[in-house]
């Protein structure tokens, strides 16, 4: 009844107490960007009833999210 999608990567990690603000507007461990991407890939995860969250992450070894999508919605492909 859901879609489950993992997605790792091998980058530098995130500690356990910054899992939720990772979301957040603004947020970024970089010097440049605006912080972004994973406040607009939650809030459309959100949109279509779905959660994204960090499944586990190990400091210097990388990070895997979960992405829950119902299964009954209706997806159609996006129109360019």
């Amino acid at each position: 009844e859901q879609i489950y999608i993992d997605i790792s990567d091998t980058g530098k990690g995130i500690p356990r107490a910054k899992f939720d603000a990772i979301f957040q507007p603004g947020f970024t461990t970089r010097k440049r960007g605006w912080g972004l991407g994973l406040t607009l890939t939650k809030r459309m995860i959100d949109y279509h009833k779905g959660q994204i969250f960090v499944k586990e992450s190990e400091l210097e070894k990388g990070t895997t999210f979960r992405i829950i999508l119902p299964s009954n919605q209706m997806y159609e492909p996006a129109q360019i």
